[in-house]
């Protein structure tokens, strides 16, 4: 017989889904569209997979990411070939989804062009969906980056990022436009996130731990082995 119990992953990304189309389905009450801000990696796999089937109205949702790595849209790693395979599937397909990318070379050509795309979109987000990286990075906003305190602080709504402990260039939303939304949930899993977690909060020193800077919005935070 097989087992289909869920795993404590599989049921926090549940609940994380529930909470996440709860926001949506509030701010629609009162607004023609709503925004949802999402951010890659492994993690947010099985969160994509159980928001996707919600009963929502889909065709008024928006969706975009807090971060991207400047790469085209069908490469392994990108994070916008994420949402499209794990999230905009069945009834979530009728979401719009807007990518942080552009046909040009490099962000740094391509930001002012991606900015202009994401102007139009329903701010402030409902709801900003962070993970963290084992350095305490979120979104794309790194402890070695040379761009980090620009992204901390700057009015605008994009900042492209380079960081000497990755291979690629990436555009990340800034902190200020992040903070902007109604609602932030911060998404982690394992044991060694946790421990990251506890030193970010024992401290405010968001150039080590730029965490911290959404520890305070106050951000539900979603944890699981």
């Amino acid at each position: 017989m097989t087992d289909t119990t869920p795993t404590p992953r599989e049921q926090l990304a549940r609940q994380l889904a529930e909470a996440v189309a709860e926001a949506l389905r509030a701010d629609l009450a009162t607004r023609e569209r709503a925004l949802l801000v999402l951010s890659g990696g492994s993690t947010p796999v099985p969160f994509f997979q159980a928001l996707a089937p919600m009963d929502l109205p889909w065709a008024r949702i928006e969706v975009t990411l807090a971060d991207e790595r400047w790469v085209t849209e069908d490469a392994d790693d990108s994070n916008a070939r994420l949402v499209r395979e794990h999230l905009l599937q069945g009834p979530a397909a009728e979401a719009t989804f807007v990518p942080l990318t552009s046909a040009a070379e490099t962000p740094e050509q391509g930001v002012e062009e991606v900015a202009a795309r994401l102007a139009g979109l329903a701010w402030p987000a409902s709801a900003v969906v962070l993970g963290m990286g084992g350095d305490g990075h979120t979104a794309s906003l790194f402890p070695d980056s040379q761009e980090l305190a620009l992204a901390l602080t700057t009015e605008e709504p994009l900042v492209a990022v380079r960081t000497p402990s990755q291979p690629q260039a990436r555009i990340t939303l800034s902190a200020e436009r992040l903070h902007r939304a109604r609602r932030h949930f911060l998404h982690i899993t394992g044991s060694d996130k946790r421990d990251v977690l506890a030193r970010a909060l024992s401290g405010d020193d968001v150039r080590e731990l730029p965490i911290r800077a959404f520890l305070a919005c106050p951000a539900a935070i979603y944890w699981a082995p």
